[in-house]
């Protein structure tokens, strides 16, 4: 695993409940900020391998990214769970509910 993808693992693994962060935002903290669709890449490549909590990554306007319905609102519905709220446009308010992890 390259130190990037290690980066990304750790980071969305420390997203907390009830919490999100951005494609972008990750590939930022992980010391690549260019590199959002690598970001999707390592998800949909490790989500399952790592038990990362993929739900909580979504676009850079707090929407869910994934087309196929079926995934997107097992997507919604883990958020909800959280505690996450969704305005009327579908998207999230992402000073609320956004994370900031602390810088290393």
């Amino acid at each position: 695993m390259t130190p990037f993808t290690q980066n990304v693992v750790s980071i969305i693994s420390s997203i907390p409940e009830g919490k999100v962060m951005t494609y972008g935002q990750i590939a930022a903290h992980a010391g690549s900020p260019r590199a959002a669709r690598q970001v999707v890449r390592i998800l949909h490549s490790m989500s399952r391998k790592e038990r990362l909590p993929w739900h909580r990554v979504v676009n850079a306007k707090g929407e869910i990214a994934i087309q196929d319905e079926h995934s997107r609102l097992i997507q919604e519905t883990e958020l909800i769970d959280e505690g996450v709220e969704f305005k009327l446009d579908g998207t999230i308010d992402l000073e609320l509910f956004g994370y900031q992890p602390e810088p290393e």
